[in-house]
């Protein structure tokens, strides 16, 4: 749910800044994604084997959490720097996106583990996702 609102007030902001077509929205949302995971939505789908599927719906937790930093961070820095038209939204998207990108190298460098992978969430089987930890009783 966090995860729609981020992207919504994004979207918002762009529309704010002078971001009007559709086409101009998917070319910015591929810069955030290509500096946060090296790579575009589209090859991102082809890494899960998607073809029309939503590729949030599929992704890793951790997935999801760098898109979210990558958008909001972009948000963040619309909303400071007032970019206007879609030339100077794009140099924030990257920016933005880089933002999580450098978040993400690091946290493959302290866990020797890639970020993006392979997995399919909505593929695994319920039983090997991880579960909420019970709450501590005091």
């Amino acid at each position: 749910m966090r995860g729609i609102a981020i992207r919504e007030e994004l979207t918002d902001q762009w529309k704010k800044h002078g971001v009007q077509e559709n086409r101009e929205y998917e070319i910015l949302t591929a810069e955030i994604s290509k500096a946060t995971f090296d790579l575009t939505p589209g090859n991102h789908k082809k890494l899960k084997g998607l073809k029309r599927e939503n590729l949030r719906d599929h992704m890793t937790d951790l997935e999801l959490i760098f898109s979210m930093l990558g958008e909001a961070s972009t948000t963040q820095i619309t909303k400071v720097e007032h970019p206007e038209g879609f030339i100077a939204n794009k140099a924030v998207a990257v920016r933005g996106g880089g933002v999580a990108g450098i978040a993400r190298k690091k946290l493959e460098q302290e866990t020797g583990q890639k970020v993006v992978s392979k997995i399919n969430y909505v593929q695994v089987p319920q039983k090997k996702l991880p579960t909420k930890p019970s709450p501590v009783r005091i």
